[in-house]
C-alpha cells in the first residue's frame, strides 16, 4: 500500500514514516511537473529505508531477548 503511495503521492509517504519536513520538500518538489519523478524515486528510497530499520531494529530486540532468557 505504501509502495502505491510513494509511486502515486510522493509527500503522504513521508508523513507516514515520520518524516514531516522531508514531506513538505518532497510537497514542493512533487508540484513541479519535472520534480514528480524525482518525489516518487525519493520516497520509495525512503520507505525502504525505512523497512530496513525496522526489521533491523526488530532483529536486536529479538536478539536481546535471547541473550536474557540464556542467562536465566
Amino acid at each position: 500500500m505504501r509502495l502505491l503511495m510513494a509511486i502515486f503521492i510522493p509527500p503522504l509517504v513521508f508523513f507516514t514514516i515520520w518524516r514531516p519536513f522531508q514531506g513538505i520538500l518532497c510537497a514542493i518538489l512533487w508540484l513541479t511537473i519535472i520534480g514528480w519523478p524525482v518525489a516518487a524515486i525519493w520516497a520509495v528510497y525512503a520507505l525502504s529505508q525505512y523497512r530496513n530499520d525496522e526489521i533491523r531494529d526488530e532483529f536486536i530486540q529479538d536478539r536481546n531477548f535471547i541473550r536474557r532468557s540464556r542467562r536465566y
